[in-house]
């Protein structure tokens, strides 16, 4: 009986135009895409390439086998102090993440060069240094996932 109503469900879902958020409407030219970026290793550069294969997209090795490139210029991580106490001692800091990028096909310019910066802050307790050392690096992982939707979302509008 609940298969049954699973299968209900998706049915209804799918016929009313229902996408995933973040799912990728890939525009014509991006069957076979480029990366160009110097941070192959980032946690940017990882995610997005991840999503762009859970979306379908071929990625390619070189510019020349490919219809699309997309290309980061930039993609800096880092933290900045927001506060101190009156000891000088950091209460709160802000996390950032920063990429510039733009994507072309051939001669046409699908995405002028864009630069988007997300930021979270949080609170710090030197008492719990290791927690909130974890904590930092899951709202680094969540900017990151919010900056590849966000230019997911770019993407499918072209």
């Amino acid at each position: 009986m609940s298969r049954a109503l699973s299968l209900l469900v998706l049915a209804l879902l799918s016929g009313c135009g229902f996408q995933m958020q973040g799912a990728l409407d890939q525009p014509p030219g991006m069957e076979r895409t480029y990366i160009d970026t110097v941070e192959r290793n980032s946690l940017f550069h990882r995610e997005f390439r991840r999503q762009l294969l859970a979306a379908g997209v071929e990625l390619v090795d070189t510019p020349e086998e490919a219809t699309a490139i997309f290309l980061i210029t930039a993609d800096s991580t880092g933290q900045r102090v927001l506060s101190v106490s009156a000891r000088n001692v950091p209460t709160e800091y802000e996390v950032f993440y920063t990429v510039e990028y733009s994507l072309v096909s051939g001669n046409q310019t699908l995405l002028a060069p864009q630069d988007l910066t997300f930021t979270q802050d949080y609170t710090w307790d030197e008492t719990l240094v290791l927690g909130k050392a974890r904590e930092e690096d899951l709202l680094r992982d969540a900017i990151v996932s919010n900056l590849v939707r966000t230019i997911l979302k770019q993407i499918s509008s072209l």
